[in-house]
């Protein structure tokens, strides 16, 4: 009778310590996959067919919420908690961002695989200095103030658009109110007034609220609103802006005629006339904005200040000069008398 060889009891080990690194390296690849998938899961789990959704992910949101809009708006045919432990598992928690995603309608699996990759889509406005409640709504292709459907007035005037602090300290006008929203590029998740309103006016905020002295009322921030819009209009250069304002200043202490013609091109501006140059007709417009006839400040701020502007309402220079005339290069010449002054506008136009 013939002997069976036996295989030795290493060799058995040794198969299994096999099966145990096959086990972990095909773990190792799975887990490398499931976390940044390449195109392997492609062609080994198409994506299936599906309906294209633009789901908005509101700033903010943890993963919760975000599988929650999924859902609401569509996008997910699953369950939101399966769809957020899956956005938990790839890190997708961490990474997503605010805006509009477009994805394939899909189960919690599927649509967790897209948003790996997936990147928002975001609308962009920009707020250039000098902007009024008239350019303003050009940006959103809106009608112009006097319309009855006006988002932008809405958005503007709705307090809880603006920063807790700054809420009792807004002014109840329009005009008043958009200065308080800072010059920038935003990309917002929808192109609409009351987001641009929200992350404007709070950008604002953090730039200028520590700066306001602590007794500040509404009035007074209003005033101050007002000031850095006429320097943003009558400055070309930013080295200027904190002299002009101490001009206003010195203007306003003696009681003065302000004379600026930026607010004389707004006043006619609000009555349907666009100005490129004054005319000495134009001064007569009876308008409380027109500061050759109107003593004081104008009853609202013209424009969106910039941080330069607001800088210089804030902190004017203190001088001795009442009037300036521009030269040719932007720059003005400044004068303590009217006798200095006319000869400054003589030499200007020589």
């Amino acid at each position: 009778m013939a002997k069976t060889s036996k295989k030795p009891p290493w060799h058995a080990a040794l198969f299994l310590v096999e099966l145990f690194v096959l086990g972990l390296v095909l773990s190792a690849l799975s887990a490398y996959h499931m976390r940044f998938p390449h195109k392997l899961w492609d062609r080994l789990l198409p994506l299936p067919d599906g309906e294209m959704r633009m789901v908005v992910v509101r700033p903010g949101f943890n993963a919760r919420q975000c599988a929650q809009a999924f859902h609401d708006q569509g996008a997910l045919t699953g369950s939101p908690d399966e769809l957020a432990r899956w956005m938990v598992k790839l890190g997708i928690d961490r990474r997503i961002r605010s805006g509009q995603y477009r994805v394939t309608r899909a189960g919690p699996w599927n649509l967790a695989r897209q948003l790996v990759t997936a990147r928002p889509v975001s609308a962009s406005v920009t707020i250039i200095p000098g902007m009024d409640i008239f350019s303003l709504r050009e940006v959103f292709d809106l009608p112009p103030p006097s319309s009855r459907d006006d988002s932008f007035r809405e958005a503007v005037m709705e307090n809880g658009n603006y920063p807790g602090p700054l809420r009792d300290l807004l002014l109840n006008s329009e005009e008043s109110r958009v200065a308080f929203l800072f010059p920038e590029t935003y990309f917002l998740v929808e192109k609409n007034p009351e987001e641009l309103v929200q992350v404007a006016s709070h950008l604002w905020w953090e730039r200028f609220g520590e700066k306001l002295p602590s007794l500040m009322t509404s009035r007074d921030l209003g005033e101050r609103a007002t000031v850095a819009s006429m320097v943003q209009r009558e400055a070309f250069w930013d080295d200027e802006r904190a002299v002009i304002a101490g001009v206003i200043e010195n203007r306003i202490k003696k009681n003065m005629e302000l004379q600026i013609d930026a607010t004389v091109i707004y006043a006619w501006k609000l009555r349907g006339k666009n100005l490129t140059r004054v005319l000495y007709s134009d001064l007569k417009v009876n308008s409380p904005y027109n500061t050759y006839i109107a003593p004081g400040l104008p009853p609202a701020p013209i424009c969106v200040p910039s941080a330069e502007s607001w800088r210089a309402a804030l902190e004017p220079e203190r001088n001795q000069f009442y009037y300036y005339v521009a030269r040719k290069d932007g720059y003005h010449d400044f004068a303590a008398t009217y006798e200095e002054h006319r000869r400054n506008i003589k030499r200007t136009r020589e």
